[in-house]
Formats: structure tokens, sequence, C-alpha cells
């Protein structure tokens, strides 16, 4: 067994060696012969690299990006070239990316292709190990300074001077006076070669300049000013801030052995601040409850009682009208968590069904491919079942042969006889559809005979999604050219005025415009073309969204490109459908959303567009709620989503809708919502929903949704933040100016806990920025809400948008956390995290009054008013904020941080905070913007509590002794004062409401 760990060490040194020599491959690329380029793995083992290459800094591709590496001519690029031009031997692909993009490399022999194959597995296999608590951290961040040392090195002589390390620190939006760069520096370069910097010697400048002002207080705190802490004051702070239980003699060694640099301290039981700090930035201190990383919640209720991660049009790479259909994509979804896809079959060539876009310009793969692909990767993360949303367009010949391969690929998967056992008026838990799939399409009327081959059901629900909106059907080869060049240029004209719109949000572009613009466009130019085909069936079909009953009238008669429009009140279509694929079909059976919401069997499953779906939540509510209690419902984007844009899922979770399908290949605001979502149980793609929604009566939309039931009081102080990067779009790039940072959180769940809270601005420090903040929010129904991170720089016209993290609330640990950018290496933002429980319909003014009073009287009062905040404040003395000597002037963090990089900033006064983004009523976000001079003020909801009883003296905030104590001569301000002011902001409140 030693010689074979030897041997198998060695070999993969040697396939390190030949990947970082480099290895000269051909490219393959769609529509190209390909490029001969020199592919190599960095010296960091962190990124794959080729040259030549016109976008040098973008030419890599990182390891921790890789999905899958494929031996041999699987991919789509692959298929399309000639039979037996290659030798698979020589081939593999490399799958990277949010999109599963492919890199498809072609190699000299098949031995080099072998081992980038190996060599590739075995990085990909390193990433994912984490037995170690510190070594994600360790990895990252020794990775970061590496590559970091390497780009600042101009000359690429190993060494970095003063001017390179300026530039560096300008990069890292690092703003301290160049008087103590330069004695920093000095300190740093202790070998021979004065004035320059080795890697060693910037590692030390760097911890220099980097060390945490806050947490080195936090730790000061809890070790009586030493600085460390021993095992038992790490126990002590374990339990008391970070709420941890079990917290053994062990574990609190544990820690200290991973975490902690030096050897002496090791041997001591200490903990210093180097490690403190790898420790409350590892994975442990995540804000995330590691616990939900795997599966919690209990899955043997049935179905309908789960929301369910689901795909719209899982094929498409891109925009529903001209991007490519990839069976890739279907393995990238589900082995990301989706549980629900979607297979669109046309008819196609040889009798072989097809899966397309239809009436659009994307192309089509086998269906055959598609269930290979679905059959391969639907359980290799997770065996709870899987929905194939069928969507039916083909002749009876080819939907038996569509039958024929479910059956031939899937086997056993589709066999769910053991669920028919039990009560026929719930459906089946997904605890005992493990590993199963359910066909989810149309079935055959149960008053047909069973011997009767085929017959006919209704093609009237959304199926046929998109002949509600728009179609795009054939015209001859050159009117075809034709469309499909001006459709292009509409999209990229789309896509550049998303460029221009709101960073964080994709939705906050108008398509309306766009739209308009192509109807136009359309109706202009392609005239000359239909106009030889005036009375040909073959014609472009599309929704005008001003027009739409002007267009109605001309349909039919009009020779350009027609927009016509298909009402739900038209008359029914039918279909004919086989008997072999209709019997696949048991729990999971599409019906016409037209029908009532009141009738149907459990089994039935009704589809809605966004906009159908809008309606019904704003007027049948309750219906459609008492409908998703025993039944699904899908919800899909609308056709006018050409650009693969997504709505806002939250407005369908709040009524129960199961099914919210996405466009997985859409990044952006609402794909992080949707992940977020379902991170909560494992990324099983099942979450269980709230017990109101499951059964009985239950209105989302109420002012008190849940009067008997307790809130949450969720207060978060924004402490730090962490190596904020410019915006991704600066103009500038590097070289622009520091960024000016603030944090916004957001809460997103039922209407009334939809709220938005931000800090002050700090300037010129995107490094370490302080804001010590508290936030405060006030949740009717927590398991619904999500709270959302997120980290703009302020501009003079507006915001950049720098990064987001968005995590649902019950995933939310409490104490000191770290809240890490997705996407973002070392970003971060240090936060305290408390929850109380709320009884009652008190207002949240009530509960944390101080930060409202000093909000409304200004930071100026702020002398006269520290009474008031000791008077309202009855923290745990265990917190490092906890002021238990009384009233002081200034505390030990100011001082030590206003000499600091992380100083709070108390320079110029913003005149102008961000736009704030408004939320419609049908859950789509805008990005309308407002100026705000200054902050805008806190907006609470209607307080219900009696302003009488508070003022009479009937209710007591805090005990006398309490009172007279924090009250006193000190604060200089007395009991009738603050009554007085408590009473003026009251009276604000509520003429604001009024």
């Amino acid at each position: 067994i030693h010689s074979l760990e030897v041997y198998i060490t060695i070999s993969v040194e040697r396939c390190m060696s030949v990947m970082q020599s480099g290895t000269q491959m051909v490219k393959l690329k769609a529509g190209s012969k390909g490029l001969v380029r020199l592919f190599y793995l960095d010296d960091h083992r962190s990124c794959i690299r080729w040259k030549p290459s016109r976008k040098s800094e973008k030419a890599k591709i990182t390891i921790d990006s890789l999905y899958k590496v494929t031996e041999g001519v699987q991919s789509d690029i692959f298929h399309r070239q000639a039979e037996g031009s290659l030798d698979p031997a020589c081939c593999f692909t490399i799958y990277h990316g949010n999109h599963m993009e492919s890199l498809d490399l072609v190699t000299s022999n098949s031995e080099e292709a072998r081992t980038w194959v190996t060599g590739l597995r075995y990085l990909m296999a390193g990433i994912s190990d984490e037995d170690s608590l510190a070594r994600p951290f360790f990895l990252d961040f020794l990775t970061w300074m590496k590559q970091t040392f390497e780009e600042a090195d101009k000359n690429g002589d190993g060494l970095l001077n003063i001017d390179e390390i300026y530039q560096l620190l300008h990069k890292l939006n690092v703003n301290l006076p160049r008087r103590k760069v330069k004695q920093m520096f000095q300190e740093a370069d202790t070998d021979d070669q004065q004035g320059t910097l080795t890697y060693e010697e910037f590692s030390v400048f760097y911890k220099m300049m980097s060390m945490r002002r806050d947490l080195f207080l936090l730790m000061m705190a809890y070790s009586e000013r030493k600085d460390h802490l021993n095992t038992e004051e790490l126990a002590t702070f374990l339990r008391n801030e970070q709420k941890m239980t079990n917290v053994t003699p062990e574990y609190v060694a544990e820690i200290i052995e991973k975490f902690e640099e030096s050897t002496e301290n090791k041997q001591r039981g200490y903990l210093g601040i180097e490690g403190f700090t790898s420790f409350m930035r590892s994975p442990t201190c995540d804000i995330f409850n590691p616990l939900h990383n795997e599966v919690n919640q209990d899955m043997e209720q049935p179905l309908c009682n789960y929301f369910i991660a689901s795909s719209h049009n899982t094929y498409l790479t891109g925009d529903q009208l001209l991007s490519h259909s990839k069976t890739d994509m279907y393995a990238w979804v589900l082995q990301s968590g989706c549980r629900c896809v979607e297979v669109d079959c046309w008819d196609g060539p040889d009798g072989e069904p097809m899966v397309q876009h239809g009436y659009t310009l994307t192309s089509k793969i086998p269906f055959k491919s598609v269930i290979e692909t679905i059959n391969k990767h639907a359980f290799v993360n997770n065996q709870f079942p899987v929905i194939l949303s069928i969507e039916n367009h083909c002749n009876i010949q080819q939907q038996k042969k569509i039958a024929q391969y479910l059956r031939e690929i899937f086997g056993d998967k589709l066999d769910i006889g053991h669920a028919l056992t039990g009560d026929s008026r719930t459906l089946p838990s997904p605890q005992s559809l493990l590993g199963k799939i359910l066909i989810k399409g149309k079935r055959l009327p149960a008053y047909l005979s069973a011997d009767v081959e085929e017959g006919e059901v209704s093609d009237d629900d959304s199926a046929d999604e998109i002949e509600d909106d728009f179609k795009l059907k054939s015209t001859n080869g050159n009117g075809h050219h034709q469309v499909e060049s001006h459709i292009r240029k509409k999209l990229d004209s789309l896509l550049k005025e998303s460029k221009i719109g709101d960073k964080e949000d994709s939705d906050s572009f108008s398509i309306r415009a766009l739209l308009r613009a192509t109807h136009q466009g359309l109706q202009k130019n392609l005239r000359q073309v239909y106009i030889a085909d005036r009375h040909s069936k073959s014609r472009l079909t599309c929704q005008s969204v001003d027009k739409e009953d002007e267009c109605q009238e001309r349909s039919g008669r009009d020779t350009g490109g027609q927009f016509n429009r298909y009402r739900y009140g038209r008359k029914r279509k039918t279909m004919k459908l086989s008997r072999d694929l209709s019997n696949l079909v048991v729990f999971t059976n599409s019906v016409a959303s037209q029908e009532c919401l009141n009738e149907g069997t459990p089994g039935d499953v009704l589809s809605f567009s966004e906009t159908r779906a809008q309606s019904l939540v704003n007027h049948k509510t309750e219906q459609f709620l008492t409908f998703n209690q025993r039944q699904l419902s899908r919800i899909y984007p609308s056709a006018y989503r050409i650009d693969s844009s997504n709505f806002n899922p939250q407005f369908y979770w709040n009524v129960g809708c199961q099914l919210v399908a996405l466009n997985y290949q859409t990044e952006g605001r609402m794909m992080q919502l949707n992940r977020a979502k379902f991170m909560v149980n494992g990324g099983s793609g099942y979450v269980l929903k709230p017990p109101p929604m499951c059964k009985g009566s239950f209105n989302p939309f109420s002012e008190d949704p849940l009067p008997a039931c307790p809130k949450k009081q969720l207060i978060l102080k924004v402490i730090s933040g962490q190596q904020l990067p410019k915006p991704p779009d600066s103009m500038l790039g590097d070289r622009g100016e520091i960024i000016d940072p603030f944090v916004e959180v957001e809460i997103i769940g039922l209407p009334v806990d939809c709220c938005k809270e931000q800090t002050r601005v700090v300037d010129d420090n995107g490094f370490n920025p302080v804001w010590e903040e508290t936030l405060s929010f006030t949740l009717h129904m927590p398991e619904m809400a999500l709270v959302r991170f997120l980290v703009w720089d302020h501009d003079p016209i507006g915001r950049d948008f720098i990064g987001q993290r968005t995590v649902a609330f019950s995933s939310l640990m409490p104490g000191y956390r770290h809240v890490y950018l997705e996407g973002l290496t070392e970003a971060s933002i240090f936060v305290h995290v408390l929850v109380h429980d709320v009884y009652g319909k008190w207002s949240p003014l009530i509960l944390n009054p101080s930060f409202t009073i000093m909000h409304f009287l200004g930071t100026h009062k702020g002398n006269q008013l520290r009474g008031i905040r000791g008077f309202f404040n009855r923290s745990s003395k265990s917190s490092v904020d906890t002021n238990t000597s009384g009233l002081r002037k200034r505390s030990i963090s100011d001082h030590l941080l206003r000499r600091t990089a992380s100083a709070p900033a108390k320079g110029r006064k913003k005149t102008k905070m961000p736009p704030s983004e408004s939320v419609s009523t049908s859950g789509q976000e805008t990005g309308i913007e407002r100026r705000f001079q200054p902050r805008s003020p806190l907006i609470h909801r209607p307080m219900s509590m009696p302003l009488d009883r508070l003022l009479q003296g009937q209710l007591s905030l805090c005990s006398p002794d309490a009172e007279q104590q924090e009250t006193g001569s000190d604060s200089g301000i007395g009991k009738d004062t603050v009554t007085l002011i408590i009473f003026f902001i009251f009276s604000i409140i509520r003429l604001h409401a009024v």
C-alpha cells in the first residue's frame, strides 16, 4: 500500500510538472478550424492559462471554476466535427463556469491528453477537500497573496520597490499617508537589498498593514487586555458571543492547533491575534449555518408542502431566440440542485424527436441525448426526485418514440408503484420517491377505454407557452437570414442597455422598449422580404406591448411581421396524445390553466406564465393559496423575456407556488435569491414551506399575517469591510479612484417584512472600512425571509455595485460573523448578528428606539444623548460594545481606529446618497433613481402599541434603579426629557403614516 501511495504521488507530481511546462494543443471553436495554443498550469496551480492571446489577463480558467473534465469526443463541439477526423484518445473537454462553458482541446498524442485529464481531476479533488477547518482559508489566502505579489511586480524581478507598493495599495483601495507606508516598508525590508521587498518581506509588510483592529479589540475584550486568548477565554467567547453549545476543551484545543501560527503559543494553549483572525475568517465563523450544508428538514411530507427548485427552457445557454441548445445544461442544472427541468419536444428528421425552443432560431438537440444526460446526472449530488416537464409538440409516431426512450433509458427510475399504495388524496413525499423521475405531461381522459391507443386532450394550457405571446415561424432562406441578423442587433442593443442599468439588478432596464423597437424594426425592414410571400402561411408573429388591440385587428391581413395576441378566452385547442406517453404520467398531470382552482385531483399540476399568475395572486389570493396546499403549480417567465431575464420568485413563493421556474443560464439578482432559498436544506432542491402555508388560513398581504405567532427582531451590527474591490465595471479599472463604500441590508420576504437599511459612507477606503452601525428589522414570517447584504461604491451621480451575498434568515448564525461576497475571493464584511423573539404588536421603534432617536436628532447631538443610548440598550456584558463603567467620552476603539487605515470617515459629508430601488406590485424590481439628502429616515410599519400607556408610566422600559443610573447627572438629561423626546418621535412617525 505504501509503495502504491508513493507511485501515485510521483505520478501526480509528474503530471503537475508537465502541465506547468506547457503543452501545445488545438483549441476547437464552433465555426472555426481550431487554434493552436500553448496551454499551461500557473506556478500556484490555481489557473489554466494559454498564449498567445490578445487578452492575456483574461486568457485563464481558474481551477475552482472547473465543473468536470471528460475524455474523448463527448461535447457538442466535438460532435460537429467530421466522423473519424479526430482520435478520441487525444481529445478532452474542460467544463467550467456558471454556464457550463466548454474548452475543447486536442493534443498531439494520447499520453499528453491523459496527463492533463489526470492532473486536472487531481486539482479539482483538492479544491473540494475540506477536511481541515483552516484549509480553505489558508489555501485561498496563500494563492491570493502570491498572485497579488506577482501582479504588482511589474518588471518581473521578484522584488517590489516603493513605487510598486504605492500602485498596489491604490489597486487594493488603501488610502494611507505615504509617510506611514514608507515607515512600514522600511520595517519589513530587513535583508541586504535595501529598498525592495522579497515575497517573504512583502508578507510581513502586508500583515503590518492589514492587522484587524476590530478583531484585536474583540480579542482584548475577552483576554483582559492581553494579546492572546487562553483556552478558557476562547471557550467563553464561543459560548457567549458565537452561541456555540458543547464547547469542549478538546474542541478549543483543536482550534488553537489548527489556526495558531506560533509554535510557542500552541504549546502554551494560546491563540494570538493572527490565529484569532484566521479562525474568525474561516468557514466556522461564516454567517451561513454549516449544518444547512446537509439536508436538515422533514422530507416525509407531501410534495405540495415543498418549494421545488425549477428551471425554464433548461436546454438554452442564452436568450430565447438565437442561443444554442446544449445537453450539458441539463448536467449543470441538475448537479446545482435543480429538481424540475423542462424538455420541449418537437418533430425531428428521420422520426427522431428533437428538443428546441419552437418558432425561434435556437439550435436543436436530439431528445435521446437529453434523456441520456438527465439519466447520468440526475442523482449525482442527491437522491430526491426529479420532475421532467415534457412539453409535447410531436405527432403520434414520435410521441411513441419519446415514450420508448423514457422507458429504456430511465428504466426503474420511472417505477413509482410503491408510492401509489398511500392515500390517493395526498401526494407522495420526496423521501418516498428517492431516486425516481416523475414525468410531468398530459394524460388521456379517464373515460377512454384502456385499449384506446390515442385520444384528444386539451392543448390550451401553458405547454405551448410561446403561442400565448409570439412566434417566429419559418420563412424562405433569404428572409431567414435577415430576420436573424435583425434580432441579433436588437439583442445586442438589449445587452448594452442592461450594462447601463443597475449592475445589481438585471431586471432594472425596460424590455418593453426593446419589444417596441423590435416590432417597428421588423415591420419596416422585413416588409420587402415578405411581400412576395403575401399569402403564404409562413410569417413572423410576435406580440406588441403597447398596440396589441390594433395588431389583433390587423392579424391575417397585414403582410409584414404581425403581432397576434392569443387571449385566454379563445376557442380551446386540442391535440392528439399517445397512450404510451400518457401512461408515464402519474402524479404530475398537466391540466389547462384556465380550469378553476377549486377543481382537480392532487396529481393535477397547473402552469401559468408570470403575468397570468400575477393576476391570480392579486385577485384570487385565498383560492391560489388553498390550491397550493393540496396541488402543485408551476410559474414560468413571460415570453416577453426574450433575453432570458428572470422575474422575482419571492412574489410567487409568498403564495405557496412550488415550481417557480427560472432561466438558470442568466446570472443576476433573481438567481441569487433562488440559490439562497434552496441552500437552506443542503441544496437538495426541496425546501419545506412554513406550516401556515401548508394548512389553514393565511394572508401573505396582511399587515399582521400571523397575529398569534411571535415575531423575530434581527439586530445587525455592520462593523467593517475587508478588501473590497473597485466596481467590476469601473471605467478606469484599477487606476480609478479609491472607493467610498457603504453597506445596504435588504429583507426580502412577505410584503410586510420587505425593507432596506443602509450604513453611512466611508470615504476613500475599500481595504478595511469601518462603519460600526446597527440596523434593526422585525420579521413576521422569518421562514420566508432572505437577508441580502449589498456593498456599494458611493458616486456623485449615483452608486456602483461592488458585490453581494444573500442568505436565508433561518440560515443566519448568531454572533460575530464574516459575510463573504459571492464570487469575490477575499472581499467580506464583518457583522454581529442578534435575534430576539418579539411578542404582541410592538413597533421596532419601541424595541430599539435609541438608534431611531439618534437618527432623527442627528449625530451632532451625540454628546447630549449618550445617556439615552445607555437608557435603552441593555446589552449582554459579554459584548465588546458594552459600556460597563458608565458614560465615557471616547472609547478605546475610537482612539485606536483613528490612528490606522481603518479609521471611520470623518471628512466631507456626502450631499447625495445612492438611488433606491423600488419594488412593483408584481414583484418585479425597477431601477428608478431616488436621491437622498442626506440619508433617508428609517421607515417602519405603523406602530400599534398604545402611546398613552407609555406616557402614563404604565409600561416600564427598564427598572427604576437602572433608569436612575443611566439617566443620572453624567448624561445631562433627565427622565422627563427622555419622555418628551419619545413623544416627539412618535408624533413625527404618526404624522408620516397619516
